[in-house]
């Protein structure tokens, strides 16, 4: 009598044990996008407090502080992180044409350690006293004095889950350049590989040198908060400017970490919806290593008012790494140049990105100039800045690398009415929201306020923000029931309905186990657009329409 048959396990089950980094993935992109919303409505709550002058939504500035923390540690450490390791965990391996990520294991181990991390941050609230009233940067001497953490262990929680976050990208980091380096397939070799690859590589370096750093910096402030620690207190002999440079050392790389994904999804993106090949691509490979290494020359431009740092060394370095940036933006230019370009929805949010990303690359080296800084640091210029890179290039970076990936992921297309009704929503709340923040810096407002100056000028320019914010909240809309909607009936997607070029697109939609049945022959950094043209020419052949070497 034979054994009945293993009872299968449910979707849920299967999610929750997996190892396979397509599943990890896309978990990843869930649990990511859910930060985003959270961190979206902690920030309509500070643009409604910051409305009217006197800020009558939160009568207790501790509350509005703790409200801006967890907007920004929502945004940055579990929303624009995370997802782009979701994305790389999904389409690197296909990229290189690998079967799976080097360590599957120690991947979901990565994946788990951040719903943990968001657990323990937000646990604050159940203390006693909320989580990080001190900001996302926790500078002492304000986290280690009477100012923060009276009530309760907000900050301390705070700590602990970063720390989580920071375990969680060094194992993906180490996980990536392993799979990388060892597991790329017959003839894929560096110079071949794709942009976004070649993007995650150097992302991981960074994540590997920097992190430590930041490692030891938090557990210094939680040994000064818990145990009479006397690393930053100047009253015990500590340095209050030693926790900026620590912090600023990993924090200033983690802008690189945070965008490069996004430049190596935008050079997929453009040659794909130009038809040609992306303009110099060596030069591109070179210029984000270039990135990666004068990223970590140019953290104490975040220090110039302390007097503490060598001003013109960093002023020149800031400068200097605008160089790299600038030729990857006339490479993307260059690609469109003369192209056959269509404005499908993953186009529209990459345009978006050159032009955003490009504004807020410039007002970054206003910033980076010494005298100039003195007048906007710490004023609704650095605010507008910050958003300008991290929303204008991040954010649409990820919208982007959803329109273009989903069909890929899915096996369907999302909705492109939808999805260009989401993208000119976005780009038009987007600069409503924080081009008057420009202004709002050069006329001497202050970041990190919960109320303000009686200024007819000032409460005018707030209140377009404000509305320019709650119309961004919106804008998420149309993309949450594109997505749920496509999901279900969206349109059918094949292996390769972009007509692209890098060897994600060689196997199915969605990908099998497997992830390829067979590898196309890698003679280029365009496989997939290689085989492609060679079918074409053999069809053509056969059917007596041309002759041979006529496509080359």
């Amino acid at each position: 009598m034979s054994a009945a048959p293993p009872k299968p396990r449910s979707a849920f089950m299967d999610y929750l044990t997996t190892t396979d980094h397509k599943k990890i993935g896309v978990m990843y992109l869930y649990f990511s996008f859910f930060a985003f919303l959270v961190g979206g409505a902690l920030a309509l709550l500070v643009r409604a407090q910051l409305t009217d002058p006197d800020g009558a939504v939160f009568t207790d500035p501790d509350t509005y502080n703790q409200l801006f923390t967890m907007h920004a540690t929502s945004m940055l450490f579990f929303f624009i992180i995370p997802i782009w390791a979701g994305f790389g965990n999904y389409i690197v391996p296909l990229q290189i044409g690998a079967l799976d990520m080097a360590f599957p294991r120690i991947n979901a181990l990565s994946f788990w350690l951040l719903p943990a991390a968001f657990i323990t941050v937000f646990s604050g609230y159940l203390t006693g006293g909320g989580p990080a009233e001190a900001g996302w940067t926790e500078y002492p001497t304000i986290t280690t004095g009477h100012y923060d953490g009276a009530n309760g262990h907000g900050t301390d929680l705070w700590l602990v889950g970063i720390l989580l976050v920071g375990i969680s990208s060094t194992l993906g980091a180490i996980n990536f350049l392993v799979t990388v380096f060892k597991m790329r397939a017959p003839g894929m070799t560096m110079f071949r590989m794709p942009l976004f690859t070649w993007n995650v590589v150097v992302t991981s370096m960074l994540t590997m040198l920097a992190l430590p750093v930041l490692t030891a910096v938090l557990i210094m402030l939680f040994i000064d908060r818990n145990y009479g620690g006397s690393f930053f207190d100047p009253a015990l002999g500590g340095n209050p400017v030693l926790y900026q440079n620590l912090f600023w050392f990993y924090s200033h790389p983690a802008v690189y970490i945070m965008i490069l994904p996004a430049f190596g999804l935008v050079s997929e993106v453009i040659p794909v919806f130009s038809r040609k090949p992306l303009f110099g691509y060596k030069a591109f490979v070179l210029a984000t290593v270039a990135i990666g290494a004068l990223g970590f020359s140019v953290w104490a431009h975040h220090m110039f008012t302390t007097g503490a740092v060598l001003l013109p060394f960093f002023m020149f370095m800031t400068a200097l790494i605008g160089v790299p940036t600038g030729v990857k933006i006339f490479n993307w230019t260059a690609t469109m140049f003369g192209g056959k370009l269509t404005f499908e929805t993953p186009m529209l949010w990459c345009l978006g990105f050159l032009s955003m990303f490009l504004i807020g690359g410039i007002n970054g080296m206003f910033a980076a100039q010494v005298p100039i800084d003195y007048h906007i640091h710490d004023s609704y210029w650095i605010v507008a800045h910050i958003h300008y890179v991290l929303f204008g290039g991040s954010v649409f970076g990820v919208y982007a690398a959803f329109y273009f990936w989903f069909p890929k992921i899915t096996g369907r297309f999302l909705n492109e009415k939808i999805g260009k009704v989401h993208f000119w929503l976005t780009l038009v709340g987007f600069n409503l929201a924080f081009f008057p923040m420009h202004i709002l810096g050069l006329a001497g407002m202050p970041r990190r306020i919960a109320s303000y100056a009686a200024d007819p000028q000032w409460a005018s320019l707030n209140q377009a923000s404000t509305v320019g914010a709650f119309l961004i909240g919106i804008s998420t809309l149309p993309f949450i029931y594109n997505v749920a909607v496509s999901l279900r009936s969206g349109q059918r997607a094949g292996a390769d309905p972009w007509k692209a070029n890098s060897l994600e697109w060689a196997t199915s939609s969605p990908p099998p186990v497997h992830n390829f049945d067979s590898l196309p022959p890698i003679r280029s950094e365009r496989p997939v657009f290689d085989a492609r043209l060679e079918r074409e020419g053999r069809a053509r052949l056969a059917a007596g329409t041309d002759t041979p070497g006529a496509t080359r």
